[in-house]
């Protein structure tokens, strides 16, 4: 996957806008003004919100995700090689 790949995800999504709240060239997603995914200018994948602290610390112990740099311990940085359904099912989730 790549960023425009993960960007596409998101764009598909019903009431989906994309901003760059920090500048630099920031991707966040937001859905009713509620951030959901973002991607930073250097990151190795994409933040995602999960349901909470208990999933994404499963995901981060089974290695589908890493803990995501700056945001709240509910968030996951998905990596640029997840696979496709993974990335869909965890940016739809969020």
């Amino acid at each position: 996957m790549t960023r425009d790949d993960m960007n596409a995800i998101c764009a598909a999504l019903p009431g989906a806008e994309v901003s760059d709240p920090w500048g630099g060239g920031h991707d966040a997603w937001k859905v009713g003004g509620k951030m959901f995914a973002c991607i930073g200018t250097v990151s190795p994948g994409i933040a995602v919100k999960t349901d909470g602290i208990d999933t994404a610390e499963m995901l981060i112990e089974t290695g589908v995700a890493t803990k995501a740099p700056y945001f709240h311990r509910s968030w996951v940085l998905l990596p640029w090689d997840a696979t496709a359904d993974e990335a869909r099912h965890r940016i739809e989730a969020s």
